[in-house]
């Protein structure tokens, strides 16, 4: 049966801003009076960061309130943790958990089989999404900060990676469930990237590998996009190769401006088209991946949480 909470995936290449797009989305879904937990798995407590809050612990904390008065809770799942509370729920170790941790044991399991902290961290995310208050889930929507896309289809394709260590018992069937949720209607896994040669790749990368696992893509986000700073008139002239400096230097005069700052406007202003032109060509390229393109603009002034609300808004399609 599928679940009725939604999951979103958030991935990327590094530097893409997949964190900041994640809390942006969590602030429009709570926009729409929806309670939302953001999660992240990586351990970099960037979503402290973003939003001007004190490290998350192992446990879910609210940390904002949307325009449409929805709640936004956010996890920092830390494996170790995860590992504690699997083994209390599905062998009842308690106390003799905690005498496992001071051995050494969770980091030795963990490293001798990476494919169980993946089971470990994405099953902290399995058990918030099916979690019920009363009648009805306790979140709207669960959101994950996940690892960058080179790394997302290994990582959420747990069935895979514990194929080797266990054919039965609790952590087969643990790993069987978050994959029929992973693989959901209700899940969709968003790629961020910039429009740049090397993400752009990445990104269509990313969705053949996803797709070849039978998870679901989404959207893919194009962040930080710069806007056209010119008009239509002076975009022609630069391409056309017809504004020269001298004729900039006597529209500045007659604004008793330097002249001699003309050459340098000049060359600036090729320099924007020129950057222009590679923005429109990836996003040309993104245009034929099959899957829906949402945009967000450059915000020069560093991301706050009046940016978060900004971008939000602009993610309003894909909430």
């Amino acid at each position: 049966m599928a679940l009725s909470t939604q999951l979103h995936v958030v991935t990327g290449k590094g530097g893409t801003g997949k964190t900041t797009v994640a809390a942006a989305l969590a602030m429009a879904l709570a926009g729409q009076g929806k309670k939302v937990l953001l999660c992240e798995v990586e351990g970099r407590q960037g979503i402290a960061q973003l939003f001007d809050v004190p490290p998350l612990p192992y446990e879910e904390r609210q940390i904002a309130v949307g325009l449409g008065g929805g709640e936004v809770y956010a996890l920092a799942i830390d494996p170790e943790a995860a590992l504690l509370e699997y083994l209390a729920m599905y062998y009842r170790l308690g106390r003799a958990g905690k005498a496992l941790e001071r051995f050494g044991i969770i980091d030795f399991a963990t490293t001798i089989a990476p494919g169980v902290r993946d089971v470990l961290l994405t099953g902290k995310v399995y058990e918030a999404a099916r979690r019920r208050t009363g009648n009805d889930f306790t979140y709207d929507a669960v959101i994950m900060d996940a690892p960058p896309t080179g790394r997302i289809t290994r990582f959420l394709n747990v069935n895979s990676e514990v194929a080797g260590l266990a054919k039965v018992g609790p952590i087969r069937r643990q790993a069987d469930s978050i994959m029929e949720m992973m693989r959901s209607s209700t899940t969709h896994v968003h790629l961020v990237t910039v429009l740049e040669e090397m993400p752009v790749q990445e990104t269509i990368d990313g969705i053949a590998d996803l797709q070849s696992e039978r998870l679901p893509v989404g959207h893919v986000i194009l962040n930080l996009v710069r806007p056209s700073l010119l008009s239509a008139d002076t975009r022609d002239a630069l391409a056309a190769g017809t504004l020269k400096p001298a004729k900039v230097a006597a529209s500045l005069a007659k604004a008793a401006l330097a002249k001699a700052a003309a050459p340098a406007l000049v060359a600036g202003g090729e320099a924007h088209l020129e950057r222009q032109r590679l923005q429109d060509g990836q996003r040309e390229i993104l245009q034929d991946c099959g899957r829906p393109l949402v945009e967000l603009s450059s915000i020069r002034d560093g991301i706050d949480l009046g940016a978060l609300f900004e971008l939000a808004e602009q993610l309003g399609d894909l909430a």
